[in-house]
């Protein structure tokens, strides 16, 4: 199998809480809410970088598509890695999460590994990594 992941998918319990806190609060980019004529239809897409996108799903329609029953949430099964370009800009995205009503597990700090990384969930409890590593220039990773 070729890897082409295109879209990563986040169940969310209220789509219209995760839209305001990814389009206003994290300023990403969106249509906003399509798709509400259909039942389990309404989804919000989010560009991240080219090719690849963010799906705000509510987590009733994807157990309803997939055929899985809902069950409890659990932050450590997944986390989002965002890559930045300095220690700085790390704090700042982190400041920046926690003004949008992010709660912030690991506050962005120097790591073992020689990088400078934290921990946020968003109002869903996904996880997210804002990261730093020296060996890893986030511009060169997205094709730019």
């Amino acid at each position: 199998m070729k890897p082409r992941i295109t879209v990563i998918t986040l169940a969310v319990d209220d789509l219209e809480r995760a839209l305001t806190f990814y389009r206003d609060g994290l300023g990403f980019a969106t249509e906003g809410i399509i798709g509400q004529q259909f039942e389990h239809g309404a989804v919000v897409f989010i560009d991240l970088q080219p090719g690849l996108k963010l799906a705000l799903w509510p987590r009733a329609s994807l157990a309803h598509d997939t055929g899985l029953p809902l069950v409890g949430r659990s932050a450590t099964e997944l986390s989002i890695g965002h890559n930045v370009g300095s220690p700085q800009e790390a704090d700042a995205v982190m400041a920046q999460a926690e003004r949008a009503g992010a709660r912030i597990v690991k506050p962005a700090q120097a790591t073992f590994w020689g990088g400078y990384a934290g921990y946020f969930q968003d109002p869903d409890e996904h996880l997210w990594e804002v990261v730093w590593n020296p060996q890893f220039e986030p511009d060169a990773a997205a094709g730019r």
